[in-house]
């Protein structure tokens, strides 16, 4: 992330530069599979396509990367595994704060932390505080997150408002829930790629991504890299963005 390769493509000029940028980062466990080696082979080399895709959003100008790391539904992947990734994201951690800052990258998390190991909350907070004022860029991490539960619990965040009389039921609306949610004061993506070629968005900012331009590419995440983010960008400087109107 610090420095670009002399032979490295120049960085493209778009007309529009998505300001948040989502990505559902799928297909390790075929990568790997497709090579006849452990799952979390493909876990580990797709820390490569991390950096990459962080490395490009920074050249372009993005604003806002969020990366769907963990949902809440890969605790029920093997206990192997999900200890296995736990121990990669420390090392993630680790490694990435200083080029974090290096590159004026915040670091965010959101999700039910609190599902996560202490020594991962702990790691997460450490590298938050250490890039909490760094300006360029803020890269959001989505940990144990699902998009429903997400909701549920800002629903019950403004019901326990309601109850205790700060909120009457017919004063909320999309701006109070949208503040309810992890998200609060974060922009809508413009612009989610998901990997590996499914055609879902796997419980990820269902609230958010209403008017978001979806683009969807075969390749697995650990084949993805810098010039398949900027062929992303590319494609969504071909659409034209109505929000409902003519």
């Amino acid at each position: 992330m610090t420095s670009q390769a002399a032979d490295s493509p120049a960085v493209p000029n778009f007309d529009r530069v998505p300001r948040h940028v989502a990505i559902i980062m799928d297909g390790n466990g075929r990568w790997a599979k497709n090579r006849k080696l452990p799952r979390i082979e493909g876990h580990r080399q797709g820390t490569k396509s991390v950096e990459a895709a962080i490395k490009a959003a920074r050249e372009l100008g993005v604003e806002y990367l969020t990366l769907y790391a963990f949902s809440v539904e890969n605790w029920n992947r093997p206990a192997l595994e999900v200890k296995s990734l736990m121990l990669l994201l420390m090392e993630s951690l680790k490694r990435y704060a200083e080029e974090l800052s290096e590159n004026q990258i915040a670091l965010k998390a959101i999700g039910r932390l609190d599902d996560l190991p202490e020594n991962v909350r702990e790691q997460i907070k450490i590298t938050e505080q250490k890039t909490a004022r760094n300006a360029k860029m803020t890269l959001l991490l989505a940990l144990s997150y699902g998009g429903r539960v997400e909701l549920v619990e800002g629903v019950r965040k403004l019901a326990l408002m309601v109850k205790s009389g700060k909120l009457q039921p017919e004063q909320i609306d999309e701006t109070l829930i949208a503040n309810s949610l992890y998200t609060t004061g974060i922009p809508d993506p413009d612009l989610l790629i998901r990997t590996s070629g499914e055609m879902r968005l796997s419980n990820f900012l269902p609230w958010q991504t209403i008017y978001t331009e979806l683009y969807v590419t075969p390749t697995l995440w650990p084949d993805f890299g810098r010039e398949d983010f900027f062929a992303a960008v590319s494609e969504y400087n071909k659409r034209e963005r109505r929000f409902g109107g003519v």
